[in-house]
């Protein structure tokens, strides 16, 4: 953190909300442990989506007093990405969660991701960011918002992957017994892949505006613009193997796992090394 002030206004929200998000994965997996625990009543949400549900305010309580002390949305730096990620990403899946039961029980999953992403977010730097010209337009916020509600798909996709993989395992098969069979969590995660297939698809062309605008060019294959796209090829000829050929579904879900981590190293790791000028823009 150096460089930046002790104790900005901002940073009590955003660690409580860490905190926060970490515990619901603890309750997560202590639940999906205690197989033998009773289930909520039905229309009841489990304690560890309530629990995100208090992440996400105080995360979003944050992002509020930063973005008015400086004017502008938070997404230029590594904090400030990882910040309104944990916000986003965490927003889908507990919409996703209160709309779909299956997901429910990737709650060990999903929130120990959004945990994972919590505590990188204490490690890194949150100081002050300053928009440059190339982001101040409209288009940018389309980009932005439809790159996020994929990656929201992808992780709810991968909740369900993960449940019908890690139940292989010892450990996995006690915490996961009163899970779907596989054939129904294969089936949900794809269509959640083709939703997020097309949250790219529009990703891709507001990011060709946005970059006409900003730079005068729609594509330069700049290291973020590749491997966006090779994102969008991975996750489409994922999704037409499994339409042509005759794949388990583990194999399947393993194809929504290297989706989802390609994705995800575009997402937080190219833009970061890289001296491209598309740097921080997603």
């Amino acid at each position: 953190m150096s460089g930046a002030p002790l104790l900005l206004p901002e940073l009590p929200w955003l660690w409580a909300g860490v905190a926060a998000c970490v515990l619901a994965a603890a309750l997560a997996w202590g639940g999906a442990w205690r197989t033998s625990s009773s289930q909520p009543a039905s229309g009841a949400m489990p304690r560890p989506w309530r629990l995100l549900d208090l992440a996400l305010l105080l995360v979003a309580l944050g992002l509020a007093l930063r973005w008015q002390r400086l004017g502008h949305g938070p997404f230029l730096d590594m904090f400030e990405i990882l910040a309104s990620s944990l916000f986003s990403l965490g927003l889908i899946a507990a919409w996703a969660a209160r709309r779909d039961a299956l997901l429910r029980a990737g709650a060990p999953i999903v929130l120990s991701l959004l945990a994972l992403m919590g505590l990188w977010l204490l490690a890194t730097d949150p100081a002050d960011t300053h928009l440059p010209a190339s982001y101040q337009t409209p288009v940018l916020w389309f980009h932005v918002l439809l790159g996020k509600l994929f990656l929201g798909c992808a992780l709810w996709a991968l909740g369900l992957a993960g449940v019908l993989l890690l139940r292989r395992t010892a450990f996995g098969g006690r915490a996961f017994a009163r899970a779907p069979d596989d054939a129904t969590l294969d089936a949900s995660a794809w269509r959640v892949m083709q939703v997020a297939l097309l949250f790219e698809s529009l990703m891709l062309v507001a990011g060709a505006v946005w970059a006409q605008d900003a730079w005068g060019r729609y594509w330069a294959w700049d290291p973020l613009e590749t491997w966006a796209f090779l994102t969008w090829l991975l996750l489409v000829g994922a999704l037409h193997a499994r339409r042509s050929m005759t794949l388990s579904p583990p194999v399947c879900a393993w194809l929504v796992v290297a989706v989802f981590t390609v994705a995800f190293l575009t997402f937080f790791g190219v833009p970061f090394v890289s001296v491209a000028p598309h740097k921080g823009a997603v």
